[in-house]
């Protein structure tokens, strides 16, 4: 597995990889993951992967966080 890009980006720590014939997207946010797998065939440049950490997508990306952390909070209280 070769690492493409790490960087963090508000409070999320996204990290870039490259294998299999795949780039992987992992976004971390506390104790949650996402995680994306793209083609490389699909990807024509590497630096066309960064427009998945802006826009409409990293926006979504956050919004899920955010569901999951309320969802994660409530089976933590019922314990």
């Amino acid at each position: 597995m070769r690492i493409v890009k790490e960087f963090s980006k508000q409070e999320v720590r996204i990290s870039i990889f490259n294998w299999n014939n795949k780039y992987i997207l992992k976004y971390e946010y506390g104790p949650m993951e996402q995680t994306y797998k793209i083609p490389e065939m699909d990807v024509l440049d590497e630096n066309d992967l960064d427009s998945f950490c802006e826009g409409v997508f990293f926006g979504e990306v956050i919004s899920r966080f955010k569901e999951m952390g309320q969802s994660f909070q409530k089976q933590i209280q019922n314990l």
